[in-house]
Parts: structure tokens; sequence; C-alpha cells
């Protein structure tokens, strides 16, 4: 017993030090062996004395000890309110570090203890003039803590006086100050306005946030108090703190919707296929600044914009967010780009900061899809990802659906619906089912993949397929008799309340189609009424109600069985239907004239549902605020004014010369010298243009995707010469338009090269950091996508040091360009596909094209081999008429051959034709659209005589896609808007393959990759000629030999992609055939097997 006694008490001396900051005791060698034994069950009431004695000895040093020691409580989230007598005693002591701490708790505790702070009051007042900065910002602090009426006039005092201190630390803390003033008294706020003001023309950055929060906590619609400060905001922001940047860019886009006229009316829609949006040419920018002089954007909100994209780069998410909602409220369509890259990295982030970011994509993505679709795998869900943030990658990856995409989409859901997770399941169902709903092409497939999950055994999964189905029959009722029948079969086996409940008003809805089974369904359901769930018996009356209208003989005696359960049912729900129900359609005395419409009520064409992303309506509040986040207007939220029609006066924000604030000059460095010598309109800080002129003169901004040795500095640098040319080129902060800005890239753009430089298409316009056009394969590109953001930069860096050993040699840079930034977060390879240079050839004479016949493809397995056409049709098609080319005639065909140009593109002669009585002179291809069209142009026609014709060859990569080619057909004084469309059999190339490997492919292409139909063919074409030479008539197809003689199999390849597609004819008794085609091209099989129908049941 002894020894136990011991052992407690050696173990209370090793742990009592930990434990008496636990309970704020010292622990006293006296403490004797019963009271280290039960402790833990003794009340003690002398808590807290050991600290109250230390507090109130003469030493400093216990008092310091005590004091942290609270604090310490206080942090652990201990009461210490006790201690408020004995801790506010110190509040005058002469030592510094205690009277911060003594601050710090009274900062906690003067609200719960308002009396005892009253009596430190003037103490607190002394404090003011302390000649200490943190002592006085810590006595404002305590001061407008104690929450007295009595006391305002103190502290309206006391924030006056610290708004005007020389510390900009204390001024920060009246800013905070007036906040808490406002909420104690309202009636302060003419007064407070006053301090605003006055603190809001403060120029150091310690404040500029803190002033700006109180000005939208106090008074948020005085924008004229922000008018003389908007510049001065404008560019400060980079240096203010983080949350400080957060505040004033939610105020300024509040502030800029109110004074600067729209930028969207002119701009033209945003072009959903647009690769130029992220990466644009400056040749084109200033060809669009020649067509769209109507919209001027006013100099202030060009500054705005151009001083908060470096922000984009921020080590803070909701700096960035905070970007990016400025961007989509207030930058030109052609422009919101540029937060893309920012959007998506901070989806490595913590899961969190992934729901946000990925609510405010959803909500971008409904209005402008192209935005985000370069970058849709990174919205492939992983095994890892929460369910909400699946649910929210499902929606984002169902709004960028289109016909392009749709076929790998669907492949990613097609795993999704195995997934364990059932709600992320059945929501995957539900995203097929809007897939159909939009895009028509795609509607039958997804249809039969839906109908092949109710045979799964999740009862989750087959019950939301059997909702979707009902929702996709609506929109075409007529051609799925088939698949309401299959449903019927499973009804017994579904046991889910809303599944059930959607095959009876399937059944109801479309009895007449299926009039021998929908009355045993309702057999079986008079047998079960009693026990089903009230929905279930909701649609059974209704069931029961339909069908004593279409079929009274067989359901006469059901329909009055069912009525007669209805009418005692314990749901009043229930009852009250079968009671309306039975005086609609039984004819007696009592019923009135309604009964006659009876029929014209219950079976009334209803309009198919329409499937909408449930992010359609939050567009109208602000991107990333708490209200866009819960979907309801949170408490405090600021709406979003609409532009003005017309710009009020922009003068108003014209202000005197900004100095800079002495003690911040260290941290301006270089930039603030030379530029303040100059007019009121230049810039505190300077431009990253005016930095680039200054070190490589006009050289290195001339062209942003040349391989220049000038721009292989780092990736930061080229980003920012980017930045530079879209913004004005002057630093001015307001009276140089940006029409101006315009006519100066001209200059710049217009001036010879220094050296010879390769010019990418528009769809390869972005070069790689280092100033370089990558010559990789696509390959490479896949390889850089799946490194880390750290790695890319490192290899980046690696090699620009590589290219600048290999250039000095070649070329001799006019002046050597400082590399002192930091590496672009934004612009690093993680995010950017690599592209690929083509060279230039000549025009393919028709000899030539033909001596292609047989060259295999270099992507194509050795098993399928890329054979030549079975047949080449000869019917040409119009691009452009004689009448409307003035002159110019143009036909089109497809000669079925291997394009030489590139392996993905579909070879197309062009035969032009002089039909006027004088030469027409330099016919060439102008522009085109989509503006990422691939195209390989014929090279310019000098001269085409009258009456003479020239046939050349053009190479368009389609993208496996039956969208026109736009483009205009230009002679020197006219331009032709003209488009090729192509048929989708002409996207494919035929291929050879033995009948075994063509089984083995169709293994692997089944479910959602499959469409079939069954045909009554024309009974010439019955035989194995005739079909052949039909088939090869709609689609550039090769033969399979096959060992029977009722299947005919035909394969082939997609030309841009190298997809396989196979087509099975075979033939059944009475001239019925059997049409099959497997490709993992979604859309394609669809349309392929429409062609197929019409040209096999021809004559």
């Amino acid at each position: 017993m002894l020894s136990m006694s011991t052992n407690n008490l050696s173990y209370n001396d090793q742990g009592g030090s930990d434990s008496a900051v636990e309970v704020g005791q010292e622990t006293t060698p006296t403490s004797s062996n019963a009271g280290a034994g039960f402790g833990l069950f003794s009340t003690n009431f002398k808590k807290n004395d050991d600290l109250k004695e230390m507090l109130e000895s003469n030493k400093d040093s216990l008092k310091l000890d005590a004091m942290k020691r609270i604090i310490a409580l206080i942090a652990k989230g201990k009461n210490a309110s006790e201690l408020f007598p004995a801790v506010v005693k110190n509040v005058a002591s002469k030592n510094i570090e205690l009277k911060k701490l003594v601050y710090v708790y009274l900062v906690r505790y003067a609200e719960e203890q308002q009396d005892l702070a009253l009596l430190s009051i003037s103490t607190f007042q002394r404090a003011l003039k302390d000649p200490n900065q943190l002592i006085r910002a810590s006595a404002l602090r305590v001061l407008s803590s104690i929450r007295v009426p009595i006391i305002v006039p103190i502290m309206m005092l006391a924030i006056k006086e610290a708004a005007s201190d020389m510390s900009p630390y204390v001024r920060k803390t009246s800013a905070h100050a007036i906040q808490k003033l406002y909420s104690l008294d309202p009636d302060q706020k003419e007064h407070l306005i006053e301090v605003i003001d006055k603190l809001l023309k403060d120029k150091s950055t310690l404040v500029a946030g803190s002033v700006v929060m109180a000005f939208e906590e106090v008074c948020p619609d005085r924008i004229d108090l922000i008018h003389k400060n908007y510049r001065k905001l404008c560019n400060l922001l980079v240096d203010v703190e983080e949350w400080g940047q957060v505040v004033i860019i939610t105020m300024l886009t509040r502030y800029a919707r109110t004074q600067f006229t729209s930028p969207w009316k002119e701009d033209g829609l945003f072009d959903e296929n647009s690769e130029t949006a992220f990466y644009e040419s400056d040749e084109k920018k200033t060809k669009n600044g020649d067509e769209k002089k109507s919209y001027v954007m006013d100099p202030d909100h060009r500054l705005l914009l151009r001083n908060t994209k470096p922000l984009l780069q921020s080590r803070n998410t909701a700096v960035v967010v905070s970007v990016a909602q400025l961007y989509w409220h207030l930058a030109p369509k052609h422009e919101v780009g540029v937060i893309t890259k920012s959007l998506v990295r901070l989806l490595r982030s913590h899961r969190e900061v992934q729901y946000v970011v990925l609510q405010n994509i959803a909500t971008m993505s409904i209005q402008r899809k192209g935005m985000f679709e370069p970058y849709m795998k990174s919205f492939y869900v992983r095994s890892t990802d929460a369910t909400h943030i699946k649910s929210l990658k499902l929606e984002i990856l169902t709004s960028l659906a289109n016909e392009a995409n749709i076929s790998t989409i669907l492949r990613e859901f097609q795993t999704y619906v195995k997934s364990q997770d059932k709600q992320f399941a059945a929501g995957t169902i539900q995203a097929i089912g809007r897939c159909a709903t939009n895009i028509s092409e795609v509607t039958d497939t997804c249809l039969q993949g839906l109908v092949l999950l109710l045979s799964n055994r999740d009862e989750t999964v087959v019950a939301e397929s059997v909702v979707v189905i009902k929702k996709l029959l609506q929109t075409q009722p007529t051609q799925h008799s088939d698949i309401i029948k299959h449903m019927a079969k499973l009804f017994d086996n579904i046991a889910v309340p809303m599944a059930r409940a959607s095959i009876l008003w399937l059944m109801g809805e479309y009895c007449e189609r299926v009039p021998q089974i929908a009355p045993d369904v309702l057999r079986k359901m008079a047998k079960s009424f009693t026990s089903e769930e009230d929905i279930v018996k909701l649609q059974t009356v209704n069931l029961a109600a339909k069908l004593y209208l279409t079929n009274s003989k067989q359901t006469k005696l059901l329909t009055q069985y069912i009525l007669n359960l209805g009418k005692y049912d314990q749901n009043y729900d229930i009852r009250d239907r079968t009671r309306f129900i039975r005086q609609l359609i039984v004819p007696n005395e009592k019923s009135g004239a309604l009964g006659k419409y009876a029929r014209r009520i219950l079976l009334a064409p209803k309009p198919a549902p329409v499937l909408e992303s449930t992010y359609k309506d939050r567009d109208r509040y602000q991107l990333g605020t708490l209200s866009h986040t819960i979907n309801t207007k949170a408490s405090g939220y600021l709406e979003l004014s609409d532009w003005p029609a017309v710009a009020p006066d922009q003068s108003v924000r014209n202000v005197e010369v900004i100095e800079p604030v002495k003690e911040w000059a260290p941290s301006l460095g270089k930039t603030g010298k030379s530029k303040l010598s100059k007019s009121s309109d230049d810039k505190f800080y300077s431009d990253s243009g005016e930095e680039e002129e200054k070190g490589s003169g006009s050289s290195s901004s001339d062209d942003s995707s040349s391989s220049s040795s000038e721009e292989s500095s780092s990736e930061a640098e080229s980003d920012e010469e980017k930045s530079s040319e879209e913004s004005d080129k002057s630093s001015s902060q307001s009276e140089k338009s940006s029409s101006e800005s315009d006519s100066e890239q001209k200059k710049t753009t217009k001036k010879p090269p220094q050296k010879k430089t390769v010019k990418p298409t528009a769809k390869d316009s972005d070069s790689d950091e280092n100033g370089n056009v990558a010559k990789e394969t696509s390959s490479s590109s896949a390889e850089e996508t799946s490194s880390g953001s750290e790695s890319g930069s490192d290899a980046d860096s690696h090699s620009g040091t590589e290219h600048k050993k290999k250039t000095k040699s070649k070329a001799k840079p006019k002046m050597e360009v400082k590399s002192t930034k930091e590496v672009s977060l934004l612009d690093l390879d993680d995010f950017t596909p690599t592209p690929v240079t083509r060279p230039k050839t000549s025009v393919l004479s028709p000899s030539l094209l033909g001596d292609l016949e047989g060259l295999s493809l270099s992507n194509i397995s050795s098993t399928i081999q890329v054979s030549g056409p079975a047949f080449v049709p000869e019917k040409s098609h119009d691009l452009l008429h004689r009448m409307t080319g003035k002159g110019l005639s143009a036909q089109y065909q497809f000669p079925r051959q291997p394009c030489l140009y590139q392996p993905t593109m579909v070879s197309v002669q062009i035969s032009l034709t002089n039909t006027t009585d004088h030469p027409l002179e330099q016919i060439h291809i102008g522009d085109r659209s989509p503006t990422g069209l691939n195209m390989h142009c014929f090279n310019t026609i000098e001269c085409l005589l009258p009456e003479a014709s020239v046939t050349v060859s053009l190479g368009v990569d389609f993208n496996d896609s039956t969208q026109a080619a736009n483009f205009q057909l230009c002679t020197k004084e006219d331009q032709f808007s003209v488009s090729i469309q192509p048929a989708v059999g002409e996207l494919f190339l035929p291929a050879t393959m033995t009948e075994q490997d063509f089984r083995k492919e169709q293994g692997k292409l089944l479910g959602m990759n499959e469409s079939s139909a069954t045909i009554t063919m024309a009974a010439e074409n019955t035989t194995r000629q005739p079909i052949s030479r039909q088939v090869a008539t709609v689609a550039n197809l090769g033969v399979v030999l096959s060992g029977q003689d009722n299947i005919h199999r035909f394969a082939g390849k997609t030309a841009s992609s190298g997809a396989v597609v196979l087509v099975t004819v075979e033939l059944r008794e009475s001239s019925a055939a059997l049409i099959t085609i497997n490709t993992e091209k979604s859309v394609m099989g669809p349309m392929l097997l429409r062609d197929l129908k019409s040209a096999l049941a021809r004559a």
C-alpha cells in the first residue's frame, strides 16, 4: 500500500507542470498522498488562487508568468473570467510585455465584465497616448470591446484620434473599431462616415483592407467616397494583405457595375468552340480592335482588370476566387478565359476548397461551356472524392457535354454507374438522362444503356433508371413500345416505390400502345393495393381510371374494386383522389357536366419534362458569395446592380499625384523613383510592360508566340508580355483610352521581326513557356499533363537554359532580358496541350492523291490495316454558286483517299471555275470557324483565266464530328462565306481485318457503344454485291470476308481519332435484316445507322 502511494506521488511530481496549466493551479511539493490519490474526485474551491497571488505580487516576472499561463488557458478554451479583477489591476503596469498580455485578456472579457472594465477607462485613455504603437492599438481595441452605450462619445473621440495616428497599425485598428461602434450605436453613422472618408485617403497598404471592410459594413451605398480613391485602391491591391484583397475586390466589383458600361453589348457571342478565347494571337486582337470600335472600354475599367489579373497566381484560394468572380462579372467575354487555369489549379486543394470552387465552375459552365472544355479531365471523378464533390463534378461534366465529347463522357459515366456509392450512381443515371435530352444524337444510345441497367442487381440503380427512362420516353413515345413492355415484365422484381409508380404512370399514359399488358398490370396491383406505398396507390388509381376510359370491357370490375379499396384508405389524399375519379368517370344522376370531358382531362397530351441543371438559376447571386453557395439570400448580401445604359462622368475619379508612404518606401524598391516625377497620370507601381520595354526595347514583345531567344527567360515573363499587350501599353491611370493602345499595338506588330520565327496556326498559337513552338506530337503532351506543377516548373526552367545555349550561336539578341521574375503558376505545361507545327506544302494534284492509295496510317494496329476505298462516289456538292460568288463557282467532293498533309485530316477536292469574262486573282482561303478548326489550305492561286477551271485539295480535321467547316473563300476584291458539310460516312477510313479480329473488336464495343435496328430491305438489295455497294456508297468502309452467306461485315476507322467502326448486316426471313453498328463514338453510331437504313431500304 505504501509503495502504491509513493508511486502516485512520483507520478504527480512528473506531470504536475502539465496539469497545472490545464486547471490553472500551481503544483507544490507539500501536496499529500491522499490529495494526489483522490484529486480527481475532490472539488477544489481554491482554483486559480495561486495565479491571483502571482498577479498581486511585486515582481514583474511572476506577473508575466501568471499572464502567460492565463492566456494559455484562454487559448485552450478554459474560462478565466474570475481572474478579471486581479488582471485589470495590472492595466497600468509599466512593463510593456505585461501590458500587452493584459490588453489581450481584456479584449476577450471586457464585454462580459463591463462594470469592472469601466473602472479602468481612464487608464485606457492614457494608454492611447503611449509612445508604443502596440499599446495604443491595444488600448483602442479594449475600449471598443466595452459594449456600454454610455462610453460611445469616448470611443468616438478615440477613433478619430487614432485615425490621425502616425502608425499605420493604429490607423488599421481604428478602422476595426468603427465597425464595433456602429453595431453598438448606429446613430453615429454620419460621424463614422467622416472617419471612413479620411481613412480611405490613407496611402498605407496596411490600412486599405480594414477601412474598405468598415465601408462595406457602415455605408456600402456611399460609392461617392470611392471615386477619388478608386485608382489608388487598384494600384495598392497587389500589396494589401490577402484578406484585405478579398474585401477590396468584392467592393470594386460592385463599384464597377455602377460606373462603367457593359463590355458585353458589342462584344459578340462567346464562341463555344473557341480556343483562342484562351490564347489569342496579337494579329487577331488588333483586327478585332478595328472591327469593334463602337465599344471603347473606360481606362479605369481596364485598370481594374489589369491590376487584378496577377492575383490569379495568389496562394490564397479566396483571393483567386474573388478575382475570378470579378472577371466573370466585369470582363469582356473573350477575356474571361484567363481565370480558367487558376480555378482548375484550385481543385488540387482540400475538399472544402474544392466544393466552393466546383460550385462556381458549375455555374460558369452552364453559360460558357467552351471555357472549361479543354480541362474536362480535371473534372473526372476520383474514388477518394466525397459524395458532394462527386455530384458537383458530375454536374460539370454533364454541362460540358456536346456532340464532340459525348462519347468520352458516356464512357466515363458507364464506370460511375458501377460505383459502390449508391447516391452517386443514381446521380450518374440522372446525368445520362440529361445528356440524352440535350444531345438528340445519343438519345437512342442512352435509352438502350438505361434499359440494360434495369437488369442490375442494385435496386437503387434500377429505380433511378426507370424514373429517367420514363422522362426520356415522354420525348418520343411512339418509337419505344418495346421498352414499355420490357419494364412491365420487370415490374414484379422492382420494390422501390418511385420506380413502381413511374412504370404505372407509363402504362396509364400509353395504355393504348400496350393494350394487352396494361390490364394485367392493373390486375396484379389490385391484389397488392393495400400493402403498397401511397405514391404507388395514387398511380394505381390513375391507371385504373385511364384503362376504364379506353378498355372498359376488360377493366370495369377491376376499376370498381380498386376505387372501393381507395375509398376506405387511411391516407386522405388517396380517399379524395378516389372520390374525384369515381365522380369523373362513372356516370350517374349526380355527376355534372364534367363527366363529358373525362377523357380529355385524364388522357390529355402531357408536355415532356425538361431535365435542367440544379445550378441553372444560381447566377442570380454574385459568384464566390455565401448566398451563391447556399442558393439562398444570406443576411448582409449586397446585390450586383445592372450595368448603366450611359456611363457616369469619369472625371470624378481624377485626383492629385499619389506620393508613396515613407514608412513603406523600402518595400517599393526601384519602382518608386523615376515614376513619381512624371505627370499625374503615371502609375504608382511600374507596369510589367514598361520593365520589358526598358530591358529589351520593342524586339522582345513583337510576337508572343515566336521562338525568339529574348522570350526564353521565364514562363512568367512571356505571360506578362501577353497581358501587357492585351491591356493598354501606356501606364496611365485615367486619360488614355483603350483605342489608343490598339493603335500602338498595330504599330508594334507591323515592325519586321529581327529574325525568322515560326508562326503557328490559330489552334497552335500557344507556344511553350520558353518561347519555342513545340515540335512534339500529342503523346508528349499527355506526359506533360500528368506531371505536377512543381516538376513542370523545374522542367521548364531547365529547358529554358538549354534553349538559350542553342540560340546564342544562331542569332545575337539586341539586349539581354533580366530574368528576375518568379515562375508563374498559371503558365505551367500541366494545363496546356503541346501544340504541333504543321509545314506548309504546295497544292496537290489529283494524280498525286491517287498515288496515296494503300498507304497505312502510323497509329493503326497490325490486326487492322487501312485499305483503299471500295467505292468512290462521283457526286459533288456546291460550295459556291456562280451567282453568289460573282462569277467564281466552286464544287467539292470527297476522294476517299488518306490525307497527305496529316493522317487525322479528311481529304477534300475543290473544283474552282471562273465563269466571268475577266481573270480572277489571288484566290485563297481566309478566316475560318470554329476558330480552332485545323485545316490545311491550298496555296494562293495567283490568276484564274476566264472559263478556266482548276482542282485543288484541302485537308480538314473534322474531329470526328459532322459539324460544318466554315471558312471564307477570297479573291483579290471579295470574300465569300462557304462551308463544307461532311456526311458521317466520309469521316472514316476503310480497314481490312479477319473475321476473328472483327468479332474480337465487336466484343469490346457492346452496351452503349452498340446501335442496332431491324429494317425491311428492298428486294434487289438482298445479295452480297448490292449490299456491299449500298454500304460503300453511304460510308467509306472496307469489306470483311465472312464465312456465312447471310451475314455481311464492314470495318473502318475514324480519320481523326482512329476509333474502330464495325458494321454488320444480318439477313433474316422475308427481306428483313438486322443492322448493327459498334463504335465508341456514340454520336456517329446512330447517325450512320440512320443513313444505312434509308440506303438499304431504298430500291
